[in-house]
């Protein structure tokens, strides 16, 4: 076992800040086009919730988490440290004396998606509209993606969500009880019938809180991840999308580790740059798990968690590390199927880490003490899984 890298090892994991340096040196090097969701909105339409829905992140709202754009508009990255895919929302849209020209001019450059956020309950969505068709006139090819949220609030009293779901199939009919509703999604869509360019995809959704007393709390998201899947280049909606989508943490924290690996896979088909990058990305990683469970990863926690890996993943670990870089180097073949190579191990060893990591935070957030040989046993099993999520990723 080499004690030199697992002082390495622990060096990244207690100084987060070592790893952010690097991570933002090869962001600012290298250029790889991040996929932009572009949100459009009134206040409380429901984004946030759609962004957290979708990354797994509790707190994505509109200054935590956002980075200044515009005067009126935000950006979110996913991850934070390598972003595989970045949120830009405007806001103020519907607001007296609000002007969206510098927003549009800032987000046009940089959008691949715009997702406008609407309730179903707005009797006046002009405002989003407006900003659309003003789009749609100098690129009529970008796809729309309509969220038509809160449906709730035009059910009748004491009514859950429909089942079966009467949205996934078109054309839609609702219930004699629930006709305010369909009169509603109906009349938005012959508000925006003249918008100009390719088709508009439309999904009805419902995003709620347990404390709301929905039977289903993601009502609806399915779809909004089969419109993307649609949109989204290199199958990256794919790739981060759920299994089994939930709340809990251990469901957040797989979005996160996902997040992560699709990154770390990035990084690790660029030659002579992964040894180090691909380390401060996992370190990153584990500190954000950390949060996420109301943890701190301090020096107690990373010797348990370095402790926990063992001699064998940790002798894995480097030889995996030392191995992508080597390849990649081999004329000919190391350029090409062994930089393939390089991205997949990257990305499965920092999806194994992550699933490892998370079951470390979440068994100290219950007070109790993870095992080892099952750690162990999880991270070859999460190392197989991740290797054949990276490689779907790489085919799409």
């Amino acid at each position: 076992m080499d004690n030199g890298f697992l002082d390495k090892l622990k060096a990244f994991l207690l100084d987060p800040h070592r790893g952010e340096q690097v991570l933002r040196a090869i962001g600012e090097d290298a250029e790889r086009p991040v996929p932009v969701i572009w949100l459009l909105g009134k206040t409380q339409s429901g984004k946030s919730s759609i962004v957290s829905a979708l990354t797994g992140h509790p707190r994505a709202q509109v200054g935590n988490g956002y980075a200044p754009c515009t005067r009126t508009a935000g950006t979110f990255d996913f991850p934070a440290s390598v972003p595989v895919l970045r949120f830009l929302d405007t806001r103020g849209l519907g607001e007296v004396s609000y002007d969206p020209a510098e927003d549009i001019a800032a987000c046009a450059a940089r959008s691949h998606v715009i997702l406008a956020v609407v309730r179903a309950s707005d009797p006046r969505p002009q405002p989003v509209f407006d900003v659309l068709h003003q789009v749609r006139r100098t690129h009529p090819d970008w796809p729309v993606v309509v969220a038509q949220t809160c449906l709730h609030d035009l059910y009748p009293p004491g009514a859950d969500h429909l089942v079966p779901d009467p949205f996934s199939a078109e054309p839609y009919r609702l219930p004699d009880t629930h006709q305010d509703l369909s009169r509603m999604l109906q009349e938005q869509r012959r508000l925006l019938a003249s918008l100009p360019g390719v088709a508009v995809v439309w999904v009805p959704i419902d995003l709620t809180q347990a404390e709301d007393g929905f039977e289903e709390p993601n009502y609806g998201l399915a779809r909004l991840w089969d419109a993307l899947e649609t949109i989204l280049p290199h199958g990256l909606a794919l790739a981060l999308r759920q299994d089994h989508p939930g709340q809990g943490y251990l469901a957040r924290a797989r979005q996160q580790i996902t997040g992560h690996a699709v990154a770390a896979a990035g990084l690790g088909a660029v030659p002579l740059v992964d040894l180090v990058a691909v380390a401060a990305m996992q370190g990153k990683m584990l500190h954000a798990l950390a949060r996420m469970a109301g943890q701190e990863f301090d020096a107690r926690a990373v010797g348990e968690f370095v402790g926990l890996l063992g001699g064998g993943i940790a002798t894995s670990w480097l030889l995996g590390q030392a191995g992508r870089t080597v390849v990649k180097l081999v004329p000919g073949w190391g350029q090409t199927l062994g930089a393939v190579w390089g991205a997949t191990q990257a990305g499965a060893t920092t999806y194994a880490l992550g699933q490892v990591g998370a079951r470390f935070f979440d068994a100290r957030q219950r007070g109790q003490v993870a095992d080892a040989a099952a750690m162990k046993k999880l991270y070859a099993e999460e190392l197989a899984a991740g290797r054949e999520l990276l490689k779907e990723k790489l085919r799409g």
